[in-house]
């Protein structure tokens, strides 16, 4: 088992998806990256999910942004399922999905929910969590997420935090609690006031460790 970490560099695989066969670190090309897995095809919660992203992809695209899927299921299961995706939310889901049959990727990337990578359900299918990995264009992890089987994920959040990580990488700045696209920032601890008025003309000091700036955006 890998023993990812944030700033880790996402590990490398090739792979059969529902767009063809990728090389995941061309296929990030320059771009930031969120590689979503889901416990199993023709499943309740991630047909909605998939769903979901596929409903946000301009959201993806306008931040650039590749999003790719994986399940430890065949690739044929993904294409009949795509169709599924599709008529139940009234989307075109137009992202790659990784075929992770074998298990190799989810493995690579510590996405089953046991450490034996034999272990599947009564029905053969492997037990994959919900994870979600934020990589930039450095091929770094800049976020992991777990989430339990039984909780579809929240969308929103994710773009949330891609929009906090890419104004950080921009500014210096950081993200309060709740923060949304738009909103007050932090001035960066290490921004020494002098430098704050020419960088955030105006910022208000709430405490000498917390600082307020309206948003660079």
């Amino acid at each position: 088992m890998s023993h990812l970490r944030l700033g880790s560099v996402a590990p490398n695989f090739k792979a059969q998806t529902t767009k063809g066969d990728i090389d995941f670190h061309e296929y990030i090309d320059g771009s930031w990256a969120v590689l979503f897995s889901h416990p199993a095809d023709f499943t309740p919660v991630c047909t909605t999910e998939l769903g979901e992203v596929a409903r946000r992809s301009a959201d993806f695209a306008s931040r650039n942004v590749k999003v790719i899927g994986l399940s430890a299921n065949e690739l044929t299961d993904h294409e009949k399922w795509v169709d599924d995706i599709n008529e139940v939310n009234n989307v075109n889901v137009d992202f790659p999905i990784i075929a992770d049959h074998d298990r190799k990727i989810s493995a690579l990337y510590d996405m089953l929910d046991h450490q034996d990578i034999t272990n599947v359900d009564t029905k053969g299918i492997p037990f994959t969590v919900r994870s979600v990995f934020i990589i930039d264009p450095k091929k770094i992890i800049r976020l992991m997420i777990t989430y339990p089987a039984s909780t579809g994920r929240n969308f929103d959040e994710v773009i949330r935090v891609i929009d906090s990580l890419q104004l950080g990488d921009k500014h210096r700045i950081t993200t309060p609690a709740n923060w949304k696209k738009g909103d007050e920032v932090i001035v960066h601890p290490g921004v020494t006031n002098e430098e704050a008025e020419k960088l955030f003309p105006g910022f208000r000091t709430v405490k000498p460790y917390l600082r307020l700036a309206k948003s660079p955006f």
